[in-house]
């Protein structure tokens, strides 16, 4: 192995070099009985990243017109109850908030049913806090996913 294998090996990370000693870690919902593609499959990153930063701008819209008495310093206070109860109304009655139905993505449980009303307001309370999200599993789903036992799927 020549020093530029091993640097990009290094640089790669430790699942690069696992693969290209073949391990097959196979795709992202294998493990939970996903398909690869299409409905049902888990949703992807970049539309997750959009889903939320609609409901975000959705929500400090709300909060600085209706709460907030157009107040920019209030107003981001105000928009994260908005999103804690709009996420917990949403996903707890139909399985998704509007930017995620607008990007075609829904939430279920692992068993493949609706999402209980508990568990998705333990989902939200955790998304809030924002960094159980950051932590992510090698299907894509974050920590506050896994501990309510819910799947983000397309459409």
């Amino acid at each position: 192995m020549d020093k530029r294998q091993a640097m990009g090996s290094w640089l790669s990370g430790p699942k690069a070099a696992a693969e290209e000693m073949g391990v097959d870690f196979g795709y992202r919902g294998e493990q939970l009985g996903l398909p690869e593609e299409g409905p049902g499959s888990i949703a992807p990153l970049g539309r997750r990243f959009g889903a939320i930063f609609i409901d975000w701008s959705l929500c400090a819209l709300i909060a600085y017109g209706l709460i907030a008495h157009r107040s920019v310093h209030s107003t981001n206070n105000w928009a994260l109850v908005v999103f804690l109860v709009l996420s917990i109304l949403t996903v707890g009655t139909v399985g998704f908030t509007p930017g995620k139905r607008i990007l075609g993505l829904r939430l279920i449980a692992e068993d493949g049913g609706r999402l209980s009303f508990p568990r998705a307001l333990l989902r939200s309370v955790l998304l809030c806090l924002a960094l159980p999200a950051l932590i992510w599993d090698r299907d894509g789903r974050g920590l506050h996913d896994r501990l309510s036992r819910a799947i983000q799927v397309r459409i």
